[in-house]
Formats: structure tokens, C-alpha cells, sequence
């Protein structure tokens, strides 16, 4: 199963550490905390939750992780002032592997400066999403991704014929279909 590290300060939003991490952690998979100080309790911004930070940002080398997922809220506003955070990031991005962030979570990223000319939706290696109403089809998407790596970067994806592709390529998970935003209603109502 694949190990994967999670950046988080405080300020976190809750439910963008807590429904990803869950779910991953039910399906197998390990999940690392990891922040500026080794041991430090961080809390989120709503008080709901709160995780110990197992490792710290000088600690850490991309080749020990298989995906990063980068929770919103106030954390990664946090954690874009700690040089060694924001390089491992750089690293971690520039490896290749898969990287997921979702509400302010892509701040981290432009901090590593690595999204420049970059479409943010589940593009390459980067899964994105826009806040937590989306979390069920954003956990989907990296688990989906996690399950079949290597039929994602041949273009290849396993799954029925009937799952529209993304410009990569690549198709949804089928949640990830089914929210439509109030813009994209209005416009097909105008169409």
C-alpha cells in the first residue's frame, strides 16, 4: 500500500485533513503527518479535529512517499513561510509522483512554484479540488489514482467504457461527475 504524507499547521479545515485521511487509511494505505516541529499538536480551525505532527519538514526526502495531500484552511498559509516545507514540495512535485491539494491547498504549491502554465484539475500528476463539498469525488479521484499508477501515466485507464475522459486523458471517478457548480448550470440553462 502506498505511504502518504500529509503537510498540515494550524488552521487546518477540519474535514479536508480528517475525510481524505480516513478514507485512505480504510483502504490500506499509511499516512504521515508532517510540519515545521516534530511532536507538535496542530488544531483546525472549526476545533473539530487536531493530529500530531509525526516528522518534520527537515526530515523528510520524496523518495519515501508514494502521493502528498495537501489539506486547506489556514495551514498552508502557515507552512509556505518554512523553507525546507516548501523545497520538499518542490522535490516531491518535480518527482513525478501523485500530488492532491484541495481548497487552499494549491497555495503550498504555488509557493514551490510549480504550477506555473500548469491546469489545475486533475491534470499530469495533480489532483485539485475546491472546497469540502467536493471531498467524497476528491478522495475517489486519489484513490483511483493510487490503485492504478501505472495505467495513469500510460494513458491508459482501467474502467468501463462509458467514464467521459478529462483533458488528460483520463476519466473521473463517477462522484466527480455528478456536482455540477451554480456557474456551469447557468450556462448550460443559457445554451
Amino acid at each position: 500500500m502506498a505511504k502518504i504524507v500529509v503537510p498540515l499547521a494550524n488552521g487546518f479545515e477540519d474535514s479536508e485533513f480528517t475525510v481524505p485521511c480516513e478514507r485512505l487509511r480504510a483502504s490500506g494505505h499509511e499516512i504521515v503527518v508532517v510540519g515545521t516541529e516534530a511532536g507538535a499538536t496542530v488544531r483546525g480551525k472549526r476545533g473539530k479535529a487536531s493530529a500530531t505532527i509525526e516528522r518534520s519538514s527537515r526530515q523528510l526526502d520524496p523518495r519515501e512517499f508514494d502521493a502528498l495531500v495537501i489539506p486547506g484552511g489556514y495551514s498552508p498559509d502557515h507552512l509556505r513561510l518554512d523553507r525546507d516545507l516548501v523545497s520538499f514540495v518542490r522535490r516531491f512535485v518535480q518527482s513525478g509522483k501523485l500530488v492532491a491539494a484541495v481548497c487552499h491547498g494549491p497555495k503550498l504549491l504555488v509557493e514551490a512554484d510549480v504550477v506555473r502554465g500548469r491546469t489545475m484539475t486533475s491534470c499530469d500528476n495533480m489532483i485539485t479540488s475546491r472546497k469540502p463539498e467536493y471531498l467524497a469525488a476528491f478522495s475517489e479521484a486519489i484513490l483511483h489514482r493510487l490503485e492504478a499508477p501505472a495505467a495513469a501515466t500510460a494513458g491508459r485507464w482501467p474502467g468501463p467504457r462509458t467514464e467521459r475522459p478529462d483533458r488528460c486523458g483520463r476519466p473521473a471517478p463517477r462522484q466527480a461527475h455528478t456536482a455540477t457548480s451554480p456557474t456551469r448550470a447557468r450556462r448550460r440553462s443559457r445554451s
